[in-house]
């Protein structure tokens, strides 16, 4: 089994030092990655940055995250993007990476991500200009998603994740109001992942969501929000040697 450790929204802050820290020490005994599902500061300063920073330092399982809407506000994501990575996590955004633990391979391709809702009731690219470049922003993050999916199906992975922070179900966030799904996620985030194949797709951002959701296609959705999970990280099981091939979802998740 292939053990995922996961959380978003930790919303870091100065008097958060150390608060997680303790929990994550644990991780390997329990997890062969961490990932982290954006919205890990409060207020995307680079102040909060090393604060997570100190938090996940010198782990000894790797550290996968992608930003959230959050961790934008000040406006130098760059910023923030670069103390993470100094302290050793792979930080995505379009992008996929694969780590090692062990005898695990383990892809993740994440993204952001962006809002526009979901079928039937979602934005459309017409009018002004501003509105078509709300919906073009989403699916560009959706499109970088599914190539870095497929860039990873021919890397050896034992599994494949999609890390975002927006989710791409409307399933994982049932207890949120109906009035402000679209700016939680979007459709176009799960059509990336069902044409390119992943075997967990994980998610932040919906702090009144419900954990568990499934695309159409079939691969399993987790809310890792940490007001939902209410604790420092969850762990997934999956099995990677089940894995499908050929873009169709495979592994099994458990928990």
């Amino acid at each position: 089994m292939i053990r995922i450790a996961a959380v978003g929204d930790i919303h870091m802050g100065p008097e958060s030092k150390g608060l997680l820290r303790p929990a994550f020490e644990t991780l390997p005994d329990s997890a062969d990655v961490l990932l982290l599902a954006g919205d890990l500061t409060r207020h995307g300063t680079p102040e909060e940055a090393r604060v997570v920073a100190r938090e996940i330092e010198g782990l000894a399982v790797p550290v996968v995250a992608v930003l959230g809407n959050h961790d934008h506000h000040a406006d130098c994501p760059d910023e923030v993007t670069a103390v993470l990575q100094d302290a050793g996590v792979r930080v995505l955004e379009g992008q996929a990476t694969v780590v090692s633990n062990g005898d695990a391979r383990i892809g993740v391709a994440g993204t952001k991500g962006f809002g526009g809702g979901f079928v039937g009731r979602c934005a459309g690219e017409f009018g002004e200009p501003v509105m078509k470049e709300f919906v073009r922003y989403s699916r560009r993050c959706a499109d970088t998603l599914r190539s870095s999916l497929e860039e990873l199906e021919g890397q050896d992975c034992d599994v494949r994740i999609a890390l975002t922070h927006f989710s791409p179900v409307p399933d994982t966030l049932a207890g949120e109001p109906a009035e402000i799904y679209p700016f939680l996620g979007s459709y176009l985030l799960a059509e990336a992942i069902d044409a390119a194949g992943a075997d967990l797709a994980v998610h932040g951002h919906a702090h009144l969501g419900t954990e568990h959701g499934m695309t159409s296609g079939g691969v399993k959705v987790r809310n890792v929000a940490q007001p939902v999970i209410g604790r420092a990280f969850h762990v997934y099981h999956l099995a990677g040697p089940e894995r499908a091939t050929a873009g169709a979802p495979g592994g099994r998740v458990g928990a």
